[in-house]
């Protein structure tokens, strides 16, 4: 009788406490920290900085608040990874100083140690950086933005700042910074390109250390709807040729093509002093004003890593808005990173595409996963709630015998809340609507207008991967050649995933995987 008793007992306050665990609300943790996409541990994050690859390991400096989840005193802040994957976030690299908070910039590995920094057994890596003085800034002075640097010869646990910076005073113009600088090995010296309030300014050095102008780019050419930062320039292959191009990403705030902060590209030449659009860029850009690297509202200064083996050009971004950033809904952290992304450069009648795609390495982590192959009717299911758990996942979208009309994909949870996106194959537009999925009133412009991105032509087939990450999606149209990518905040993880039309006679691929990485 004891026994039974005794089970009876137990048995009550387990049910007792699966029901007060299924009743009570998931976490901020649960809820929105993201499975496989870099985010702090606790305080606010915006632009990467200091991308490069030395050892094995791939290092994402960025800028980093530690006391609070909005803007504060710039910090680097620092992560590090062996597959551009799986994140583990390292102690603070850079601290504000004298100078100044220290600002967004780029990290080189000075192979050579020109900088003269190392020896001849160890040679640094060199951070440049750009400091903001709050002081002159509140004393509203213009000079408030230099350049300095610091290096380190353990892999970035530990960092020098040079004891004569800044290396690059300011001109005489109030936004002037985000220094991004690589090796021009055809001319032997250091290239700096930096953000200059409304166009790009090019500089050169031997040694990291004394800096000579060369020219300045833009003032008149792409999106000048605010200001210029987070400049990158680097060279391509042209796909399917031997023919080099260079590209220019400039990074816009606000200005975007869906409002807020984006990043637009131009492509041409660079003889190590000057980069000119060539004259097929030139035409794209008479027509279309701005070439932008993702449509989406999400996605800001993104910038590439040095030193990838294989020459492989990876850019990551910031996955956020600066219209509502500071006020997304998690407290402990805010914003994170998207994936890391391979970029590539096609060239069609109309001009260039600087495509992106994400990593090969995000394949080492699939788990579960489904194929299927539907019909598609004016309601079709894809993915139901127990296939594969959808807020982790990849899912490649492989859509033929299209007809002129609109195909809307839906992920959604019990609670009603849902995000679409679609193709109009007559108006010949990609959308992104937010409105209804979850948590939507915070920021400006956040859940209003409904994204779109234009498609140029009426398609008789598509392919579409989707990276979804509880509170992400990065949508990759025809093997990147239009990237969107969007936040939100439901208040259950998306379950579901269904397409409607008003067409007939098209058919479906459906290749999921469920990624396992935690």
């Amino acid at each position: 009788m004891k026994k039974t008793l005794s089970t009876l007992i137990i048995a009550a306050v387990m049910h007792s406490v699966l029901n007060a665990q299924s009743n009570s609300k998931p976490s901020e943790e649960q809820l929105y920290r993201p499975d496989f996409h870099f985010t702090p541990k606790k305080g606010w994050m915006n632009d990467p900085n200091g991308l490069y690859y030395k050892d094995g390991v791939y290092h994402l400096f960025f800028q980093y608040y530690p006391d609070g989840n909005k803007w504060g005193p710039m910090h680097w802040g620092h992560a590090t990874s062996k597959d551009l994957v799986k994140w583990e976030e390292q102690p603070i690299a850079l601290y504000p100083d004298d100078l100044g908070y220290i600002f967004s910039g780029s990290a080189v590995v000075d192979k050579n140690n020109n900088s003269g920094f190392g020896d001849s057994k160890n040679n640094p890596v060199v951070a440049i950086y750009t400091y903001h003085n709050p002081k002159l800034e509140k004393e509203g002075k213009i000079g408030v933005e230099s350049q300095g640097i610091a290096y380190s010869f353990d892999n970035s646990k530990t960092w020098t700042k040079y004891n004569a910076n800044p290396v690059l005073k300011n001109p005489g113009i109030r936004d002037f910074r985000d220094p991004k600088v690589f090796w021009d090995s055809k001319r032997q010296q250091w290239v700096m390109v930096l953000a200059a309030q409304d166009r790009a300014h090019l500089y050169t050095s031997k040694n990291l250390k004394d800096w000579t102008f060369q020219s300045e780019f833009g003032k008149d050419l792409g999106g000048h709807g605010g200001v210029w930062e987070c400049p990158d320039l680097f060279p391509l292959k042209v796909e399917g040729s031997n023919e080099e191009k260079w590209v220019l990403i400039v990074n816009i705030n606000p200005g975007g093509p869906n409002n807020g902060s984006a990043g637009q590209y131009f492509v041409g030449d660079f003889d190590g002093k000057t980069f000119k659009t060539d004259e097929h860029f030139t035409k794209q850009l008479n027509k279309e004003k701005a070439a932008w690297l993702d449509w989406g509202k999400d996605n800001y200064a993104s910038v590439s890593f040095d030193n990838v083996p294989q020459d492989k050009r990876i850019i990551i971004g910031w996955m956020s808005n600066w219209e509502y950033a500071q006020e997304v809904p998690t407290e402990t952290w805010r914003s994170s990173m998207t994936v890391a992304r391979e970029v590539s450069l096609k060239k069609t009648k109309e001009g260039y595409i600087l495509k992106n795609v994400p990593v090969a390495q995000l394949k080492e982590y699939q788990g579960k996963s489904i194929k299927k192959n539907i019909s598609v009717k004016a309601e079709s299911q894809l993915i139901g709630k127990s296939e594969i758990d959808l807020s982790k996942s990849v899912i490649d979208l492989d859509l033929k015998k299209m007809s002129a009309g609109k195909y809307t994909f839906t992920i959604k949870n019990t609670l009603g809340e849902q995000l679409t996106f679609w193709i109009d194959n007559k108006t010949k537009e990609l959308f992104i609507d937010r409105s209804k999925s979850g948590k939507t009133g915070f920021g400006k412009n956040y859940a209003k207008p409904v994204t779109k991105a234009p498609l140029k032509q009426l398609y008789s087939s598509v392919k579409m991967k989707l990276v979804i990450d509880k509170t992400s999606i990065e949508i990759f149209f025809n093997d990147g050649e239009k990237v969107l990518t969007e936040i939100f905040f439901p208040n259950e993880n998306f379950s579901e995933l269904t397409l409607s039309t008003d067409t007939k006679g098209s058919s479906l691929s459906i290749n999921a995987h469920q990624l396992n990485i935690r």
